[in-house]
């Protein structure tokens, strides 16, 4: 998450326009096996994340890591949001992706194309033309969906990820489930609905909002991490050495709002994740 030192939202001890936490950020990440960041961003609509974003990518290519974008569609209903995405995205390109971007050799590609994971929000976003208009790029993206994206748009998505969730039950009152039926329902499908699209798999350590000023009260006990322990094995039940996995997204690096954060802590502890100083 880019916007810590941004006073919309919690003091975690640092600012993430901070070049030396930014290169330690790198450092620690890939001490435990962590090669890329996907970072959220809004495009123009927040301006403190995209400058984030900027400083990060430039740490990323002096420290030789990689980063990329996860755009979140507009959660305004002002029928807009088609040419927010198309407008956000192109900005994306001019600054971040494409040829004329300063940094772009630490955009994360896959397969030679750069991967743009997208969070939908009230999907009133007409994706198929979000599509064609990436698709004149010189190297048109990979775009990833989170769960099921809508059938008309289907097409338009060449990969697939979860997000933190239990599963069809909803939030447990005493955060008791950790999101294994959720995990497996994802794997199943990318292994037969959508055989013919890149997964990208998740683990998480826990969640909990109370710290959000967006709170639904949504919680997922941590479990002295055996959360995190167990999420990041239930991929291998579907995947293995003659099948990889292309990806896996921990969720998260450092969203203390939603306590997902493995930053310092990685999950494994039965303390409360919270901010290292």
């Amino acid at each position: 998450m880019p916007w810590f030192g941004d006073p919309s939202h919690i003091d975690v001890g640092y600012s993430s326009q901070d070049p030396r936490v930014l290169r330690r950020q790198i450092e620690e990440a890939r001490g435990v096996g962590i090669s890329a960041f996907l970072v959220d961003w809004y495009g123009n609509r927040r301006p403190f994340s995209d400058k984030s974003f900027q400083l990060l990518q430039r740490a990323a290519r002096e420290n030789h890591f990689q980063v990329a974008l996860i755009y979140n569609e507009d959660e305004e209903d002002s029928g807009n949001s088609t040419e927010d995405a198309i407008a956000a995205l192109f900005k994306a390109y001019t600054a971040y992706i494409g040829p004329e971007a300063p940094d772009r050799a630490a955009y994360l590609t896959y397969s030679g194309r750069p991967v743009i994971v997208i969070f939908p929000k009230r999907g009133h976003t007409n994706w198929n033309v979000v599509r064609e208009r990436v698709n004149g790029w010189a190297v048109p993206p990979l775009l990833f969906y989170k769960d099921e994206p809508p059938a008309e748009f289907a097409a338009a998505f060449d990969g697939l990820y979860p997000w933190v969730h239990p599963g069809d039950k909803g939030w447990a009152a005493d955060g008791s489930d950790w999101g294994e039926q959720y995990l497996e329902t994802f794997y199943k499908n990318m292994k037969t609905k959508y055989a013919g699209k890149i997964a990208m798999g998740a683990a998480w350590p826990g969640f909990d909002d109370t710290r959000a000023p967006w709170s639904l009260n949504r919680h997922m006990d941590a479990r002295c991490g055996r959360t995190l322990e167990d999420t990041l094995q239930i991929y291998h039940r579907y995947y293995d050495n003659s099948a990889p996995l292309p990806f896996l997204l921990i969720e998260t690096w450092n969203d203390y709002e939603e306590g997902s954060a493995i930053e310092h802590s990685r999950g494994g502890n039965c303390a409360t994740n919270s901010p290292g100083r």
